[in-house]
C-alpha cells in the first residue's frame, strides 16, 4: 500500500538548492593550508652581499674519448689500449685538477657487458662525471 498525499501533482517538484557545505569544507582546508604554510615561504636571511665587477671564471676541463668497437676493442684518445692497462689510466685521470669528463662511444653492436666493465672500472678509480656520445637521429 503506497503512502500519498492529497495533492493532485504525482510528482514532487526538483530541489532548486544547492548544496555549498562540502564547496565551505574544502575552501576552509584549503585556508588552513595556506595560513600554515606562507610563512614558511617568506622566510629567509637578509644579507648584504658585497659588490664586485668581475667575470665568472669557466674553466672547461679536459675530456677523454673513450671508444669501445663491437668485437671489444678499446681505445683511449685514438689510441688502442688493453683492459689491463685500464685502471691506471683512469686512476691518475682522476688525480687531474680540474678532473677530466670521460666521453664514452660505444658502438652500436659492442657488447653491454664491456661497457660496464669501462664504467666499473672508471667509477673504482674516482671519476665522477662520466657521459655517452651518440649520433643525434635524423628525421
Amino acid at each position: 500500500m503506497a503512502i500519498g498525499s492529497f495533492n493532485g501533482r504525482s510528482h514532487p517538484a526538483p530541489m532548486a538548492e544547492m548544496n555549498v557545505v562540502p564547496l565551505v569544507d574544502v575552501m576552509l582546508v584549503l585556508l588552513v593550508i595556506f595560513i600554515v604554510t606562507a610563512p614558511l615561504l617568506t622566510h629567509s636571511v637578509k644579507i648584504d652581499l658585497p659588490k664586485a665587477a668581475s667575470s665568472a671564471n669557466h674553466t672547461r676541463p679536459e675530456h677523454i674519448e673513450f671508444g669501445i668497437r663491437e668485437g671489444g676493442e678499446l681505445s683511449w684518445n685514438g689510441e688502442k689500449l688493453l683492459l689491463a692497462d685500464l685502471g691506471s689510466r683512469f686512476a691518475a685521470a682522476a688525480k687531474q685538477q680540474p678532473q677530466p669528463e670521460l666521453h664514452i662511444r660505444a658502438d652500436r653492436n659492442a657488447r653491454y657487458e664491456g661497457v660496464a666493465q669501462v664504467m666499473s672500472a672508471a667509477a673504482r678509480a674516482g671519476l665522477t662525471r662520466i657521459g655517452f656520445v651518440t649520433d643525434p637521429a635524423r628525421q
